[in-house]
C-alpha cells in the first residue's frame, strides 16, 4: 500500500510517500510545498491544493494520512494551519483518496514511541525506519511519520476486525 503523508503549513507544507509490502516499509519520495509569506495567502492555499493534486497524480497513492488540528494558543496560526489542512485535504477528495487523520500524540506515539517527543526525535526515528541519510527537512519527516503512523495503525486495524 502506498500511502501519501502531509504535515500542513501555510508557509511550508511537507509531503512524503511511503510504501509497504508484506511487513516492509519503503521510503519512495518526500518534500515541501513552499509558499513566500508575501505572497497573498488565498495564492498560498491554492499552491497547496494544486501541488497536492499534482503529488497524488504523478505517484497515485491509495490513502491520504493527514496531521489533524490541535490546540494552539495563537487563533490567526490556527485559522491558516486549518485551511492548509481544507486546501489538501479537497485534494484528496477531488482525487478520490481515502483520507485518514491522526493527532500529533498519536504520530509521535506510533513512530517514535513517546507522544511528547520533540520534531528532531521525530526525524531521526524516520530516518532510521525509513533508511533514509542525509538531510531530511522538518517538515518532510513530519509528513513521513503522519504516513508511517498510518500504516502502523492500519496494521493493527487489521488484526482487531
Amino acid at each position: 500500500m502506498l500511502v501519501l503523508g502531509v504535515d500542513p503549513g501555510s508557509r511550508i507544507t511537507g509531503y512524503g510517500l511511503v510504501e509497504k509490502k508484506n511487513s516492509d516499509i519503503t521510503f519512495i519520495h518526500s518534500g515541501l510545498i513552499k509558499s513566500h509569506s508575501k505572497i497573498p495567502f488565498y495564492k498560498r492555499i491554492h499552491k497547496i491544493f494544486q501541488s497536492i493534486v499534482d503529488i497524488i497524480g504523478h505517484y497515485r497513492p491509495e490513502e491520504m494520512a493527514i496531521e489533524d488540528l490541535f490546540y494552539a494558543k495563537n487563533i490567526q496560526s490556527s485559522l491558516k494551519l486549518g485551511h492548509a489542512r481544507g486546501a489538501a485535504l479537497i485534494a484528496a477528495v477531488q482525487c478520490d483518496i481515502p483520507i485518514f487523520e491522526y493527532t500529533p500524540l498519536e504520530i509521535k506515539k506510533s513512530v517514535v514511541g513517546y507522544g511528547r517527543a520533540d520534531k528532531e526525535q521525530v526525524r531521526s526515528m524516520v530516518q532510521m525506519i525509513l533508511g533514509i541519510k542525509g538531510e531530511l527537512p522538518l517538515d518532510a519527516s513530519d509528513a513521513l511519520a503522519t504516513a508511517i503512523c498510518h500504516l502502523n495503525w492500519s496494521r493493527f486495524e487489521s488484526v482487531v476486525r
